[in-house]
């Protein structure tokens, strides 16, 4: 059975092995490819020459898929792994402990519900993916608290000042019961490896974080680099997920952010700094001016009420009309004068709405059903207010057949 040294020996690029089984699927007698699993991406590179496109663990044994070309058993190869994707593939999942470390000090209840480096670069350029879109790494979280704007803001915080500390990242074999039984070390049994047999690997980040791993690590946080922080979102019932960057693309997601943050605040005529309070003064402003607005409708559409003629209509008084309101605007002006100035309010709006309110000696919704049926569209309510949509008709007609006058 031959495991990958990738984890314990991560600076290690290039090595001589024999192969113990040929073809396109070749077996070594040692390797120092990283096989995908526990959340990390299988490791890229070549075996003398033949680009490999997969690593797997499968039954003991670190299989190596070749892109082209086969290998003989008993041949002595030359392994020599991508290096760009190595140092990728390390910087993000040492930076994945850092931010659970982060989110041990800010966040209660917290558990571990998995981790994902996707695509690093180059991995995906034939699909047409922007960089942004291949380089993201995940951390579901499960938590009892919000993670809202400024807990993200924190976590990215945390991070980097813990990237800036320069601390050393370790990783040992420790007994399995004893690695089970410490609080300090973050086991996730469905999406980590090293747990199984009698000893588990623990990785780590001295004085941060413990955790069980079997990825491949930075040996300083300082070589993770910058972490930016890119969203949060839900992916299933009581998980959190954290997505975030390292390296160029957390890099070029800050400089869009600050260019973003620098325009807005020349649009607005202040520093970045004053952009917060800049944006709630126009608001506020704009509340006030909403409301200034909606009074003057509400005076205006009195206005143009009070220039309608009531028809006689069942032995009550129809006040019927065009009011350009939205739906609800209609329903309350309706309902604020039914049975005052007559018995039957019914208002139409030239997009097709109808709202229709009575003192209870009509049935509202009975009016909305012979429109509906006679104009189309659909609606209903209560005896006393009722509403309609989707008129296939001009507020005129319809305006005319409620009052009796088709």
């Amino acid at each position: 059975m031959t495991t990958s040294r990738a984890p314990a020996e991560p600076d290690v690029l290039a090595f001589d092995a024999t192969v113990e089984s040929g073809g396109e699927t070749v077996t070594l007698s040692e390797t120092y490819f990283y096989p995908e699993g526990g959340g990390q991406p299988a490791d890229r590179g070549t075996l003398d020459g033949h680009r490999v496109v997969d690593v797997q663990e499968r039954d003991g044994e670190v299989v190596h898929t070749l892109a082209d070309g086969e290998l003989a058993a008993g041949e002595t190869v030359e392994g020599r792994i991508d290096p760009e994707f190595r140092r990728y593939c390390r910087r993000a999942h040492t930076a994945s402990h850092v931010l659970y470390g982060a989110g041990r000090r800010l966040l209660d209840d917290l558990g571990y519900g998995g981790f994902g480096i996707r695509a690093a670069p180059k991995a995906r350029e034939a699909s047409g993916e922007t960089a942004s879109e291949r380089e993201r790494v995940r951390v579901d979280l499960t938590t009892s608290t919000d993670i809202d704007d400024e807990t993200l803001v924190e976590l990215e915080r945390l991070v980097n000042r813990i990237v800036w500390e320069s601390r050393d990242v370790t990783w040992e074999e420790r007994p399995r019961e004893d690695a089970l039984s410490a609080d300090a070390v973050a086991f996730n049994t469905k999406t980590e490896e090293g747990i199984a047999g009698d000893t588990v690997r623990v990785v780590t980040v001295d004085g941060w974080d413990e955790a069980a791993c079997g990825g491949t690590h930075v040996s300083n946080t300082r070589e993770i680099g910058p972490v930016t922080v890119l969203s949060r979102s839900n992916p299933g019932e009581g998980l959190t997920r954290v997505e975030f960057a390292v390296g160029p693309t957390g890099i070029d997601r800050r400089a869009a952010e600050k260019r973003a943050a620098l325009d807005a605040a020349a649009e607005l005529g202040t520093n970045v700094e004053g952009v917060v309070d800049a944006v709630r003064r126009i608001r506020d402003e704009r509340d006030d001016l909403e409301a200034e607005r909606n009074e003057l409708s509400d005076e205006l559409a009195a206005y143009r009420l009070a220039d309608l003629p009531t028809v006689q209509r069942d032995g009550r008084q129809w006040l019927v009309g065009e009011l350009d309101r939205d739906a609800n605007g209609l329903a309350d002006a309706a309902r604020e004068r039914a049975g005052d100035v007559a018995a039957v309010i019914a208002l139409v709006a030239p997009d097709g709405s109808l709202a229709v309110a009575t003192d209870g000696s009509i049935d509202a919704s009975a009016v909305v059903d012979d429109v509906t049926e006679r104009f189309g569209g659909g609606g209903g309510g209560s005896p006393t207010v009722a509403q309609a949509g989707g008129l296939d008709a001009t507020a005129a007609e319809v305006v005319a057949f409620l009052r009796g006058e088709e």
